[in-house]
């Protein structure tokens, strides 16, 4: 099974001034997804995703296979959501204090983004 880096999330008070700090100082930054909850950038080929303190921790993400994503959240009793974007996932808090998601994209509109 791959296992493919995803994205890194960074809870922010405020979506809109991340991403236009991120633009200002990054070059290449490009915009994925944007509103006043969520969003998602590209960094010439790093996605980061900045979200809110309620809704989702920072985290790691790790893309997998939807049949790897039901594998694994049964083997650690994990309940899978569905986004708003339609991708699956669920958290595994590592050492440390540390939040891994494991996401499914198939299905969504992030299926086919390779990052190019």
């Amino acid at each position: 099974m791959r296992y493919q880096f995803d994205h890194v999330a960074q809870q922010v008070p405020d979506i809109a001034e991340a991403i236009a700090w991120y633009q200002e100082h990054i070059r290449g930054v490009k915009v994925l997804y944007q509103d006043a909850t969520w969003g998602f950038v590209d960094a010439n080929g790093t996605r980061l995703a900045f979200v809110q303190r309620d809704q989702h921790p920072n985290h790691l993400a790790w893309r997998v296979s939807t049949e790897e994503l039901e594998r694994m959240a049964e083997k650690y009793n994990k309940q899978v959501q569905t986004h708003r974007d339609s991708t699956r996932s669920f958290y595994l808090e590592a050492p440390g204090g540390a939040w891994v998601e494991i996401i499914a994209v198939e299905g969504s509109s992030w299926a086919e983004y390779d990052g190019e």
